[in-house]
């Protein structure tokens, strides 16, 4: 099972419908004693950096998500639930992320002419390496994206980057088992399905999900 974590900050209405269509069983998670039963977790989520750490230290699920990640459970990071699983943010001050990758969180910069922040729309994506989330390492394709800032960490932890403002930005990140993405797979249509779809086969394929359990949502 999949333990979806509602932070409060995130409508999960998509997301779990998103995973409802790759045939994933899915529980949406306020408490962080429903994540025992998960054996892999999505950490979506929207809005501000600080209100992001702020809504997962009132709920408890800080501890008992590295305490998961260090055991080896999967864990994809959606949009600001990427950037949460770095070390810190700038984003209206210094906050604190989860660091269960290295690396900040800062703002974009749009300096020439035709980008704009936030960057909200179709940006084309190109994997930086063959993994989980782009096997296909010539594969480009467009995801749709809502985003001020973005994340800076060690290449090896690149997944996948687009051009930004004459710039290389990361928004995709495969480490061990944590796996992030900035744009909105949910909202990407086929191409964000397809990439759930490989994330969620991965799990099966490894023993970590049984895709005949029922959804408890």
């Amino acid at each position: 099972m999949i333990g979806l974590i509602d932070s409060g900050i995130c409508n999960l209405t998509s997301v779990i419908r998103a995973f409802e269509m790759v045939g994933a069983p899915v529980t949406a998670a306020t408490r962080p004693e429903q994540l025992e039963a998960a054996t892999a977790i999505v950490l979506p989520g929207v809005g501000a950096f600080g209100d992001g750490m702020d809504g997962l230290v009132k709920r408890g699920f800080v501890e008992p998500l590295r305490r998961a990640v260090a055991g080896g459970t999967p864990l994809l990071g959606i949009c600001l639930g990427m950037q949460l699983l770095l070390e810190e943010s700038e984003e209206h001050g210094r906050h604190a992320g989860l660091g269960l990758l290295p690396g900040r969180v800062v703002r974009l910069v749009a300096d020439q002419p035709g980008f704009r922040v936030p960057n909200i729309g179709w940006c084309d994506v190109t994997p930086t390496r063959a993994g989980t989330l782009f096997p296909d390492a010539s594969a480009v394709a467009a995801y749709y994206f809502v985003h001020s800032y973005h994340v800076q960490t060690s290449p090896d932890h690149v997944a996948a980057e687009i051009y930004f403002s004459g710039r290389k930005v990361a928004v995709a990140l495969e480490s061990g088992s944590v796996c992030g993405v900035q744009f909105h797979p949910e909202k990407s249509q086929d191409v964000g399905i397809d990439l759930l779809a490989r994330w969620v086969d991965k799990l099966r394929v490894s023993g970590r999900l049984d895709m005949t359990e029922g959804a408890l949502l």
